[in-house]
């Protein structure tokens, strides 16, 4: 009776209440109602507080299960979200919206590329109808002059003691091991016949090999840049240094070092001699096109042999206004350039196939990688929901 006489003015000060007489054992009763509440209250707002060491391992077992929450107080201070594993769970939910924006650039970049790769197929076939023609003249021409072609310069096999490497890589990225491929085959080439004593420069053509030979303080004779849309006046300027520098002399023979498209899955760093010619690879070298399809949403190539185009027949008592060896001395600069026009085209076209397929191969790691997070972050919500129920569970059986 004392202890509870102590808490009634206190009682009436704070709600300014004074209860009759008569009413002493029912306001008694009220009171204490009031303290129990308020003291649940409390205990209840200081078991979920936020601090670190809230929760240590005296708290009773659940379910016959103890030590729920470390010593060291791994309360979370964000109940919106739970660590697991690599992250957060609303760190794992952006970084699945940002896998799947980036598998949506890659597929875009691949149906790209494959639009590139039909027009630089068209380019090839509308070069086609004047290779045949010239190399049906130039046939017909060494038919009727036998043995005296073989006087011509660009004709004239010599001693070889200097080497003129004409590489082709691209000038952007992200198409898989084209360029590095590339590279090697050119750095391989050149080792080779440095070994041998002879000696070398290059000709590069495409930003990625004129960026890696330079560092390097290779021999570099001249540069130029590979568009994705080459042209005759860009293979035009690389003939006519080529075809100088072994007139003057400072070459005694070029090669050319290009990729030869395959198919969309495969292309092959190849070696070719541009000069100095031979004029029965010119006459009898066939030709081969290719040409982009597709089936059941699948892209693919169809490649075709063409057969050697027939030497024209001239007459013997045909009388040329220019002498004959003129004419194939002018023809063989033309041969050149469609030579250098059709390689370029080709490299082009491995190195947008590459780049379809990387971009494939980036598309289908983003899907994989997407559904792993997915899992991840699945996980992550039910590891939060469970956290809760069990701080919940914890803090109504530290009350009791």
């Amino acid at each position: 009776p004392i202890k509870i006489a102590r808490w009634m003015p206190v009682f009436h000060s704070t709600f300014n209440y004074e209860p009759p007489r008569s009413h002493s054992l029912l306001l008694l009763l009220v009171t204490m109602k009031f303290l129990f509440i308020a003291a649940t209250a409390i205990a209840t707002a200081s078991a979920f507080t936020t601090s670190p060491a809230t929760f240590t391992t005296s708290v009773p077992q659940v379910g016959g299960v103890s030590n729920v929450f470390s010593n060291e107080g791994n309360a979370h201070r964000n109940r919106r979200s739970t660590i697991v594993m690599d992250g957060k769970a609303n760190a794992i939910r952006d970084r699945i919206a940002t896998v799947n924006n980036t598998k949506k650039i890659t597929s875009a970049m691949k149906l790209v590329a494959a639009a590139k790769v039909r027009r630089a197929q068209d380019a090839v076939l509308a070069t086609r109808p004047f290779s045949e023609t010239l190399q049906s003249v130039f046939g017909g021409l060494i038919n009727r002059l036998g043995g005296e072609a073989a006087d011509l310069p660009l004709l004239t096999q010599r001693e070889v003691n200097k080497v003129t490497l004409v590489s082709i890589t691209g000038d952007r990225g992200l198409c898989g091991g084209y360029n590095s491929f590339m590279i090697k085959k050119t750095e391989a080439r050149y080792k080779e016949l440095t070994a041998q004593g002879i000696e070398c420069d290059l000709i590069l053509i495409g930003k990625k090999g004129i960026t890696y030979f330079q560092r390097r303080e290779y021999p570099i004779r001249a540069t130029y840049e590979c568009t994705q849309n080459p042209d005759s006046k860009q293979a035009l300027s690389i003939s006519e240094e080529i075809i100088n520098s072994f007139l003057s002399g400072e070459t005694d023979a070029v090669e050319l070092l290009y990729t030869k498209f395959l198919s969309l899955i495969s292309s092959t760093p190849s070696v070719r001699t541009l000069v100095p010619f031979s004029a029965s690879e010119i006459s009898q070298q066939g030709d081969e096109v290719f040409q982009l399809t597709s089936e059941n949403g699948d892209f693919g190539v169809e490649r075709k042999e063409l057969e050697v185009a027939e030497p024209q027949d001239f007459p013997n008592d045909m009388i040329f206004e220019q002498d004959p060896l003129q004419i194939v001395n002018s023809i063989l600069p033309l041969y050149l350039n469609g030579q250098i026009l059709r390689t370029l085209q080709e490299s082009v076209a491995s190195e947008l196939a590459a780049r379809m397929q990387s971009m494939q191969s980036a598309s289908d790691n983003a899907g994989a990688l997407s559904k792993q997070l997915s899992q991840e972050y699945n996980r992550a919500r039910q590891a939060a929901v469970t956290q809760e129920i069990l701080e919940i569970v914890s803090g109504a059986i530290a009350l009791e």
